[in-house]
């Protein structure tokens, strides 16, 4: 059996574009040169907030919304790992393992980190200034200090914008 040789990767997905880019390029760089004989396997998280942490500390009303912000998670996440499925395949890339683990995506993909042994793990950059970085708090940043094993962020290129007068 190779493939329990192999070193584990595990790339965190959400609903970006970010996300879905830095799993494309991820692919694109050290899984489609290598054909079926990948460097690593690959396991995909998506973390899921929960309806909870969505809604925050909402006061009346909020028990009665639960159920249908539990309906909208769950359709995401089928949404985030059947999208993250379709890429996969599209490059040729098939033994991958996916999850989805509720929680906060910071403490979700450094616990996953140490689950599969994962000596990579890969998160896509949503760019954000200092200032929101500091109020929303940054995935990337945190699993670049707490992750216990390389952490790649990948930036999804510029584009040029075009300006019509």
């Amino acid at each position: 059996m190779a493939s329990t040789d192999k070193q584990v990767m595990v790339i965190g997905m959400d609903e970006s574009e970010q996300s879905t880019y830095a799993l494309e390029w991820t692919l694109d760089h050290f899984f489609t040169p290598y054909a079926s004989n990948h460097p690593f396997n690959l396991v995909i998280v998506h973390s899921k907030p929960t309806p909870a942490s969505v809604i925050g500390l909402a006061g009346l009303g909020s028990a009665e919304v639960l159920p249908f912000v539990e309906t909208d998670l769950k359709k995401i996440a089928a949404r985030v790992i059947g999208n993250a499925k379709e890429i996969c395949t599209s490059k040729s890339v098939n033994n991958v393992k996916v999850e989805v683990v509720e929680g906060d995506a910071r403490n979700v993909l450094c616990e996953a980190v140490e689950k599969h042994h994962a000596s990579v793990l890969v998160v896509g950059s949503h760019g954000y200034g200092s200032i929101k970085r500091a109020v929303l708090g940054s995935v990337s940043d945190y699993c670049a200090h707490h992750a216990n094993c390389t952490v790649t962020i990948v930036k999804t290129p510029k584009h040029e914008h075009k300006h019509t007068e």
